[in-house]
């Protein structure tokens, strides 16, 4: 009763929360409009591997999440923060000063790791707060608010550019992260008592990830997180791409990339209503079977061009998919560490990492496949959708057939 007594209300949770989680984002989007700059300023030959400023944050973080729920169940969750949040400072550092590719992607690879923390810590931290539908109704407030982030960070990013070159885009993430830390240090109370930490050793670990990766809704959940993000991944990975050269936007970039983004905010706001009157299996159900049906006809009408789509018609399908992309975030997240709630920070560390390996493996071959035409894309959406589906299912009727717990029931 004392601990709850000294925790912060839920608005201002939910937007702590949101700049923590933010931060991954922030390193990722803001950067998208100066990947050509950075890849003439290091000397980078081909196009494509500027993607990798992209994929190795992602890559950074699927070894990070392996590290930070154990430390959070161990240590606190706020402790384990601040050394994510420090590991990340320095990752950003390193890029600042790179001189060439390699220690580019080193300090890429850094920031991955370190964001990784809030990646994991924060779902640790609402878990602690909140179960079931409520959860769910958190997390995607949370999101609705997060995504914020991504649709604002290219534009911020652009006028950065506008005043200086892309290393000042890194400063102002130094800046914004160094807030984050000192929010999180003055407002936010920590949730995990004394009495409730784990010792911190390798067989507590180890028999924390064997229950996690037994748990066949925990485990199936995360890949199919993983495999739709991976979609997600390749679209992030290829966006500028995409825009800015096949479309020739150029500065207007960060406006488009914004407004798709907004739709995943919406949809996470609207999906805040909704799981407090559905069952999140059957909103996840839904979103799955309309991205795929919707990328399958997109698919037809693509190959009957001679060219590529307008970009009128391509961000109406993409508004369709990222609007069901924002569904399923929050809803899989929610369901895969809902079993888990007695062992939140390393259950969440492993549902975190296996769906961030599915994620940068797809995102990362659809990405590489980009061929000046929306066609890797597209077909990345229709299969990861169809693959996620039809996992969905299959889980279902194994929870059906030996009547398993299933947390949205």
């Amino acid at each position: 009763m004392k601990q709850a007594k000294k925790e912060i209300g839920h608005r201002e949770f939910v937007f702590l929360m949101a700049l923590l989680m933010s931060m991954t984002a922030l390193s990722i989007d803001a950067m998208l409009p100066a990947l050509g700059q950075i890849g003439q300023s290091l000397n980078v030959q081909n196009p494509n591997d500027t993607q990798m400023v992209i994929s190795a944050v992602f890559l950074g973080m699927a070894g990070g999440l392996l590290l930070y729920g154990p430390l959070s169940d161990s240590y606190g969750r706020k402790n384990s923060l601040y050394l994510g949040i420090g590991i990340f400072l320095v990752g950003i550092i390193i890029s600042i000063y790179s001189t060439n590719f390699s220690f580019m992607l080193m300090g890429r690879l850094l920031q991955g790791f370190g964001s990784a923390s809030a990646r994991v810590v924060t779902v640790a931290l609402i878990r602690d707060r909140f179960e079931g539908s409520e959860m769910g109704r958190m997390m995607s407030l949370i999101l609705a608010v997060f995504i914020m982030v991504p649709a604002m960070a290219p534009s911020i990013g652009q006028g950065i550019l506008y005043v200086a070159d892309w290393r000042a885009i890194f400063w102002f993430i130094f800046a914004l992260g160094i807030f984050g830390g000192l929010w999180l240090n003055i407002r936010q109370p920590e949730t995990l008592t004394a009495e409730n930490r784990r010792s911190f050793t390798f067989s507590i670990i180890y028999s924390g990830i064997k229950e996690t990766l037994k748990n066949p809704i925990s485990r199936t959940y995360a890949i199919i997180s993983g495999i739709i993000f991976g979609a997600f991944i390749g679209y992030l990975s290829s966006a500028q791409q995409i825009f800015q050269l096949q479309y020739e936007l150029k500065d207007s970039f960060p406006l488009y990339f914004g407004g798709l983004a907004l739709a995943i905010g919406v949809s996470s706001f609207v999906n805040s209503k909704l799981v407090m009157r559905f069952k999140m299996e059957a909103l996840c159900q839904t979103a799955m079977i309309i991205i795929t049906i919707v990328s399958s006809f997109f698919m037809i009408y693509m190959f009957t061009l001679e060219g590529d789509p307008s970009l009128t018609i391509l961000m109406m399908y993409l508004l369709v998919i990222f609007f069901n992309v924002g569904i399923l975030f929050g809803n899989l997240n929610t369901l895969a560490v809902q079993p888990l709630g007695h062992i939140a920070g390393v259950g969440t560390s492993i549902v975190g990492s296996v769906q961030t390996i599915f994620s940068v493996g797809l995102g990362g071959l659809i990405g590489q496949l980009y061929n000046g035409t929306v066609i890797p894309l597209i077909s990345g959406f229709f299969a990861c959708g169809l693959l996620g589906l039809l996992l969905f299912l299959k889980l279902q009727h194994h929870i059906k057939k030996h009547n398993l717990y299933s947390p949205a029931k």
